[in-house]
């Protein structure tokens, strides 16, 4: 049995994973999905909300758990791993990175994400008044997340995504060799991806290799439009 933690991206909360925690539990795995803070049931303030706190959450649920953890990031939440991995590496079996931004130290999430002009997000990202968070406009959910999955998913989109820290994502990542270096970590990337193009996908793996890399057919959102096919790759790590 392996126990998998799954981190879910960009506004989004723990319902991203809820087909996917039945079907790892139905292969004899134990799958936790958690709220970042600021995200879903957790109500930090996004002004409080910072990346080495939100980090260290994980890093404290690691320590409640017998042995090693499979660590799973999605999109921009792929820096979390990260810096959870330099904190605890000996805790973490494997990182993987789903359509995950793959920083390098002392770089940021945002660095990259600039470099993504093919991204169709960021003209419908609001920033809120004070600057702290920003929200995604409800009319790209479709087209920009979830191109191939169900419509009830944009639905329920709609009611559950929130703001997010801008903050986390401007914030250098802090990585050694020592320790960050020697967690293994493999890459997912999601072919058609319109948020986290392919291009960058490829980009950040090319320069901080992975031992293995994964492809799927999918848009930025494999857990809702193929999670057998998602869990089949994890079962395989």
């Amino acid at each position: 049995m392996k126990t998998f933690i799954l981190i879910h991206g960009s506004w989004h909360n723990a319902w991203n994973w809820h087909k996917v925690v039945p079907l790892l539990e139905k292969r004899g795995h134990k799958a936790i999905a958690i709220d970042l803070p600021g995200m879903g049931r957790d109500k930090t303030r996004t002004k409080d909300v910072h990346l080495k706190t939100t980090a260290e959450k994980i890093c404290r649920l690691m320590d409640t758990i017998e042995g090693k953890v499979i660590l799973v990031g999605h999109s921009k939440n792929g820096i979390i791993i990260s810096q959870a991995a330099e904190y605890r590496p000996d805790k973490i079996e494997k990182l993987v990175y789903l359509a995950a931004y793959l920083v390098p130290n002392g770089k940021t999430q945002r660095e990259f994400s600039l470099q993504d002009t093919n991204g169709i997000l960021k003209p419908y990202v609001r920033m809120n008044e004070d600057g702290t968070g920003h929200t995604l406009e409800p009319e790209i959910y479709k087209e920009g997340l979830y191109a191939d999955c169900e419509d009830s998913i944009t639905d329920l989109a709609k009611l559950l995504l929130s703001e997010e820290s801008v903050e986390t994502g401007i914030t250098p990542l802090e990585l050694t060799e020592e320790n960050y270096g020697r967690v293994p970590r493999v890459y997912i990337e999601c072919t058609e991806d319109k948020a986290v193009t392919p291009f960058i996908q490829r980009k950040m793996y090319t320069e901080t290799p992975c031992e293995k890399v994964y492809s799927l057919p999918t848009s930025h959102s494999p857990f809702f439009s193929r999670p057998k096919e998602l869990v089949d790759i994890f079962c395989s790590l």
